[in-house]
């Protein structure tokens, strides 16, 4: 087993427990460049290598994430500069098909993905973690949409996720406004599964979260990943089509055996990667 090497992210694995680390803490883990492609990177990573179950992202440092680097956003036009203004624009639709494309390789990771959050989570941040599976805050956790702060439309996520989670109308007050949302205020929300009292005990309880998930059947868990992706984006019936097909295919598995041989001989279930 080979870690990709990063240069923004720390990366690890450790009894199917996948971590991911934003790490650049003197700059609030602002994305630059590197970071958004390292994202994509980590997440194929984990997507394509057996061992791994499932992943925690986080960030070093006080602040989950400051959004994107503003000395990146400010070199835009000269990377999209061209003589003809179409051309230039063209470009700058791939740039941003590519960021988003960077954020979505989290969601189409087969393997779930919870975000540890702490301090800022603003910007391309809210983006990032709205991708994830789960999300989990502590008490100083700070979360806002600020792209209408720098006079533009957010673009890579946040707009098509985010109502999803909490609905439409606070998505539209939080975007238009731009106005920062607590921690408590986040789980009320719905944006966050919990508030915990520490950044510690975030940390540890994150962790056996991810834990109980690593043991249990990584077909089935990866399957779940599909299916309710899927049925978010689909009508009820669509889904329920879905499923039908999937389970037709994938139920009557070795994990189903052993699943149901654990519990009649009353042991924890191993399954294979």
């Amino acid at each position: 087993m080979n870690l990709p090497s990063l240069s923004t992210l720390s990366l690890s694995l450790d009894q199917g427990i996948a971590e991911i680390r934003l790490n650049r803490p003197d700059k609030s883990n602002a994305m630059n460049d590197a970071m958004w492609q390292e994202i994509r990177q980590a997440a194929d990573w984990v997507d394509t290598t057996p061992e791994a179950r499932v992943a925690i992202l986080s960030g070093e440092g006080r602040n989950f994430c400051a959004g994107i680097d503003l000395a990146m956003l400010g070199g835009i036009q000269q990377r999209i500069a061209h003589p003809d203004g179409a051309r230039g624009r063209e470009m700058l639709r791939r740039l941003i098909l590519d960021l988003q494309d960077c954020l979505t390789a989290i969601e189409r990771c087969r393997k779930p993905v919870l975000a540890a959050i702490q301090g800022a989570c603003v910007g391309g941040a809210l983006d990032l973690v709205t991708c994830c599976d789960m999300r989990y805050a502590a008490p100083d956790a700070i979360f806002s949409i600020r792209e209408i702060d720098v006079g533009m439309v957010a673009d890579v996520g946040t707009l098509q996720r985010l109502p999803h989670l909490i609905g439409d109308g606070l998505a539209r007050e939080l975007a238009y406004t731009g106005r920062n949302v607590g921690a408590d205020e986040a789980a009320a929300l719905g944006l966050v599964n919990r508030v915990f009292a520490s950044p510690e005990a975030l940390t540890a309880t994150v962790r056996e979260i991810a834990q109980t998930i690593a043991a249990k059947s990584p077909l089935a868990i990866r399957g779940l990943k599909e299916v309710m992706n899927y049925s978010r984006d689909h009508a009820v019936a669509d889904g329920l089509n879905f499923v039908a097909t999937w389970n037709s295919a994938l139920l009557l598995s070795n994990d189903l055996n052993e699943a149901v041989t654990a519990q009649r001989e009353r042991r924890i279930p191993r399954f294979s990667d």
